[in-house]
């Protein structure tokens, strides 16, 4: 099993769209790194969902990839792939930014290093860590 990180703008998609759906294809990723972590990803596989363009910016829960990668319905451009993720949980305490920054054991996340990548890996040790955080 791997481990991920998903970017959403809430105005887009938001978790509490996620939690209501409760399943969803993640489409739109028009970045090349990006798309080939989704190509990565395999049915079980989990996501921290983060929210991008609140104030703090936070992981707020996880999902579960249930289908792997496939034409991205939004394009007809092959290059282009979606994923389907199902609501997995919610976080007690939402996990901010800020939070992540100071916690040293996650300092050498993805995150910090390439903040614009939409979708990156998680190493098992930091899901584990930021689960516990929110918890």
């Amino acid at each position: 099993m791997k481990y991920w990180l998903i970017k959403s703008d809430p105005d887009t998609y938001g978790w509490d769209e996620m939690k209501k759906d409760k399943k969803t294809f993640w489409d739109g990723v028009r970045n090349y790194a990006a798309r080939n972590h989704m190509k990565d990803m395999k049915k079980g596989d989990l996501c921290l969902f983060y929210h991008s363009q609140l104030k703090p910016p936070h992981i707020t829960g996880v999902v579960e990839v249930v289908k792997e990668h496939y034409q991205d319905p939004t394009t007809e451009d092959d290059r282009w792939v979606a994923v389907d993720v199902k609501y997995k949980r919610s976080f007690k305490n939402l996990v901010t930014l800020d939070d992540i920054k100071q916690r040293k054991g996650l300092a050498n996340m993805v995150l910090l290093r390439i903040s614009r990548l939409s979708v990156q890996p998680v190493k098992k040790t930091e899901f584990d860590t930021i689960v516990k955080m929110g918890s």
